[in-house]
């Protein structure tokens, strides 16, 4: 797991094309909006979040947001644990994020 600052995370995301994009926050969270191409999986879920992480493709890289940067750390570490190599922490999360966000639908 590594701990990208907004630019660091917003560049590195930019070059690589084996991204995926991982939002861990609530439902309510999500209504106010998503970094585009975010697939939302929210870590409260317990089992079922572990249960949908491990449905992953280990291979790709995961750049991993929520709020502020606790949760998605959580995520990484867990995902860390499960066998995955690559997976990046938004530090800051949506608070600081300046990037561009979606409704999500």
């Amino acid at each position: 797991m590594e701990d990208l600052s907004q630019e660091e995370w917003a560049e590195q995301l930019a070059k690589d094309d084996n991204a995926v994009i991982l939002d861990v926050r609530t439902d309510h969270e999500v209504a106010d909006g998503i970094i585009p191409n975010a697939i939302h999986l929210d870590i409260y879920k317990g089992q079922e979040f572990i249960s949908e992480i491990e449905n992953l493709d280990k291979s790709k890289n995961y750049y991993v947001y929520c709020r502020s940067g606790n949760r998605s750390g959580q995520a990484c570490q867990i995902m860390e644990q499960l066998g995955f190599e690559n997976a990046y922490n938004l530090e800051g999360g949506m608070q600081d994020w300046t990037g561009e966000v979606v409704d999500f639908d």
